[in-house]
């Protein structure tokens, strides 16, 4: 891919079937792509780029300094997640069958004596999994008459550099697990984005302008999504 350099500052740069430049600054890193008309100049995009640098330069240090989750041990008194609000996690250990329950300030979970971290990891992720298939079933039936579309399937996968994905082609969705920490109007904020993606396959001018009419408020929730903590786990770009 092409790019242009600014000092210690390289951007992707692409062209496409598109009415005007869109410059991008992508968490973790602050990676930066600029996507412009088919027949503009690398000059005028170098121009551009150099315009917008305290904007970059804004952008990068957010994310650098952008929080990420400690690594989980599942333990009494470790902090959990759940769309949006903050919980304590309660240990139990118990001879019977492993189980997590959730009550107004904590999430107990009950586990065999002797588990181990990677045993208590597996209930709790598969809890959440629970948690995400009782909410994106109720979303999707509620967008898909509101955009005229139907989702063939969706699944859902941890992921470290996106909050989502779509086959247009097979009309299937996928989900980043870790949304389920998050607020629910985030996770709208996604499941929408990507059945967006059903009708336009690509971040272009038609697909942006379907998701401000649908989804007026998506800069926002984008803006919230990517301002909260990260994953434990290292992102690759």
């Amino acid at each position: 891919m092409a790019a242009i350099r600014l000092g210690d500052l390289s951007i992707a740069i692409t062209r496409k079937a598109v009415k005007h430049t869109h410059l991008s600054v992508h968490p973790p890193r602050g990676r930066v792509t600029l996507v412009a008309p088919l027949d503009t100049r690398t000059e005028v995009m170098r121009a551009y780029a150099i315009s917008k640098l305290g904007w970059i330069r804004r952008q990068q240090e957010q994310f650098r300094a952008q929080a990420r989750e400690t690594q989980r041990r599942y333990v009494t008194r470790e902090t959990e997640w759940l769309w949006g609000k903050r919980y304590l996690l309660k240990v139990d250990h118990d001879d019977a069958k492993p189980s997590v329950t959730l009550n107004h300030l904590q999430i107990v979970l009950r586990v065999r004596p002797g588990s181990d971290g990677e045993a208590r990891a597996r209930i709790m992720q598969a809890w959440y999994r629970q948690q995400m298939h009782a909410a994106i079933p109720k979303l999707i039936a509620e967008w898909e008459p509101r955009l005229g579309l139907c989702v063939e399937g969706y699944f859902l996968q941890r992921m470290k550099t996106k909050w989502g994905s779509c086959n247009n082609r097979a009309r299937h969705i996928r989900l980043n697990t870790e949304l389920v920490k998050k607020p629910r109007a985030l996770l709208e904020y996604v499941v929408v984005h990507e059945m967006l993606h059903i009708l336009e396959p690509k971040h272009s001018e038609r697909f942006f302008e379907l998701l401000t009419r649908h989804y007026p408020a998506w800069r926002n929730a984008q803006t919230e999504l990517n301002a909260l903590p990260l994953g434990a786990e290292p992102w690759r770009e």
